[in-house]
């Protein structure tokens, strides 16, 4: 009965895309650019601040912004001793590069589509099944058209990273804003807000702890991606659990992992932190 049923080529269909997107390659290489651009800054900037220093900074902010816990602040700076002890600081800021840059990367372009789907229904019926789509689709497969489309490194890493980790920064900026309460919207319409100014200084920051509920769980995604991505090249922590694996060494892959877990504590309790003091103040 099947054998009668003529077979869709879809990978045909998809190789005849691909093949036509990439004669415009010179877009591709603009956004490759542009990408290593961010990286490299990041990098670079973080790479200026001496360890001690970093884990110093990074410690006063851990305690100023995620509530004064004594207990928090003082895994943050073991912890990151720790990463210092076994080596891995430069690894670490490497990893650090990659989502930093997919996180921003996501808030650029995350935050205008959900802003976009609270002002607009039929955006909203057109882009929720689009994420719902991104959202199922294994992280694996987000390496194929990265590769296709910008080789291997830390650019389709970021990308594959960004495209896995945006959908939570697009649902909660729209969720956000459409919670904001009708009788702030009708205030600000009585004061004579334009579109912007309502915006800007009413749905924005009434939406705030939403949307940094959003940029919480892109960075926890895009995190998740730096083990995949160092299947592309992409450098850092990810890489060297990576090749733990593929040496069967459990040592260099529990430290490499250990390292890893304390930098997603440490993202996650600092970006919902944020998010609880701004709620609060």
């Amino acid at each position: 009965m099947t054998e009668a049923i003529p077979r869709i080529p879809l990978d045909e269909w998809t190789r005849s895309v691909v093949d036509w997107m990439t004669n415009a390659d010179f877009i591709f290489d603009s956004i490759e650019q542009v990408i290593s651009w961010i990286l490299q800054g990041l990098y670079w900037g973080m790479d200026l601040v001496p360890a001690l220093l970093f884990i110093a900074i990074l410690t006063a902010v851990t305690y100023f912004f995620a509530g004064r816990k004594i207990g928090l602040t003082a895994f943050v700076f073991f912890g990151l001793l720790l990463i210092v002890n076994l080596g891995f600081w430069d690894d670490m800021i490497t990893m650090l590069s990659l989502i930093l840059a997919a996180t921003i990367l996501s808030i650029v372009i995350g935050v205008p589509i959900g802003i976009w789907m609270a002002k607009n229904n039929t955006v909203e019926a057109i882009v929720k099944p689009i994420l719902d789509f991104m959202q199922t689709m294994p992280a694996f497969v987000y390496l194929i058209p990265a590769v296709a489309f910008f080789g291997i490194g830390m650019e389709p890493g970021v990308i594959a990273s960004v495209i896995f980790g945006m959908p939570p920064t697009i649902r909660l900026t729209n969720l956000g804003i459409r919670e904001v309460s009708t009788e702030a919207i009708e205030a600000a319409d009585a004061f004579g807000s334009t579109g912007t100014q309502k915006l800007f200084k009413v749905q924005l920051p009434m939406a705030k702890t939403t949307i940094m509920a959003g940029v919480n769980q892109t960075i926890m995604l895009s995190l998740s991606m730096v083990v995949i991505a160092s299947m592309i090249g992409a450098d850092g922590l990810g890489d060297i659990v990576y090749t733990a694996v593929g040496r069967n060494d459990v040592g260099s892959g529990f430290e490499a992992g250990l390292a890893i877990v304390v930098v997603a504590i440490i993202l996650d309790r600092l970006t919902a932190g944020f998010g609880l003091r701004k709620r609060k103040s």
